[in-house]
């Protein structure tokens, strides 16, 4: 499996549940922070540190720090549940190497998501917890 693969046999298309997770992750692998927006509802919540949650700006801004690092993200879906437009994603996720500044980075975790189907088909995240319940 490489670096953009999200699962080892089954594409991932946008119109499925799972789909903000493999385009999370081609997006961030891409270098392109803009492209990473896409995957998100306008007034989505991203969780980049726990019990901290942040929109807008602030969310841009976390997954462009995480992006700076120049690290491949892997992710795997381990559970995905529907009720017609909403969806529940349980993902786990690691990034691991040598960052661009020379920093040793080892993180990883299971994602807590919760994403909803637009008219348009595409499945986009309105909850984005990488750390899902982790407690310190």
């Amino acid at each position: 499996m490489n670096s953009h693969d999200i699962s080892q046999s089954r594409t991932v298309l946008a119109g499925d549940p799972d789909g903000p997770a493999a385009r999370f992750v081609a997006a961030m692998n891409s270098g392109d922070s803009r492209s990473i927006e896409h995957i998100y509802e306008d007034d989505a919540v991203l969780v980049p540190v726990p019990g901290h949650p942040v929109t807008g700006p602030a969310r841009i801004a976390a997954n462009r720090h995480m992006q700076s690092f120049g690290l491949p993200i892997k992710a795997r879906p381990r559970h995905v549940y529907v009720s017609g437009d909403i969806a529940l994603l349980i993902v786990d996720w690691s990034m691991r190497g040598t960052a661009t500044d020379g920093t040793e980075i080892d993180m990883s975790g299971t994602a807590t998501d919760v994403a909803r189907r637009g008219a348009d088909g595409q499945w986009r995240y309105v909850i984005d917890n990488p750390h899902g319940t982790w407690q310190p």
